[in-house]
């Protein structure tokens, strides 16, 4: 059984997709892009202020789906430009800590709206924690 998770808090799907979905003891998040959730517009020009805008829609969704980044097992990031690895990297760190997901990171020729990044993540669904719809 699946179940999806939808929150005012992050930015609404733009397509048929759901923002995630809770199944076999897992939440798995859609692909975040930098979009502020109330204008729908990109948030930032710099790949930091995107990566920080990622992050929080991501959180936004898990802490719906009643989870955190504390439970994130992988995470994958999309990059339109492989040169911005390491700043993704710094803000990134910042979000996780130790034991960190397992990760894998591409370029990608194209993300959604000229985003400079896309991130997706896998997290564990925590038995006693009961998904919240919002």
């Amino acid at each position: 059984m699946k179940k999806a998770i939808k929150t005012d808090k992050a930015p609404k799907a733009i397509g048929p997709y759901s923002q995630g979905i809770i199944g076999g003891g897992f939440i798995f998040v859609s692909g975040q892009i930098p979009l502020d959730p109330a204008s729908g517009e990109i948030v930032g020009q710099t790949i930091e202020e995107q990566a920080h805008q990622v992050f929080k829609n991501l959180q936004a969704i898990l802490q719906a789906a009643g989870s955190s980044f504390d439970n994130v097992v992988k995470a994958t990031v999309f990059l339109s430009d492989m040169n911005d690895f390491s700043q993704m990297n710094a803000v990134y760190a910042q979000y996780f800590s130790e034991p960190y997901p397992a990760r894998a990171a591409f370029q990608v020729a194209k993300l959604p709206r000229e985003a400079k990044i896309e991130v997706e993540v896998i997290a564990l669904a925590e038995a006693e924690a009961v998904p919240l719809v919002r």
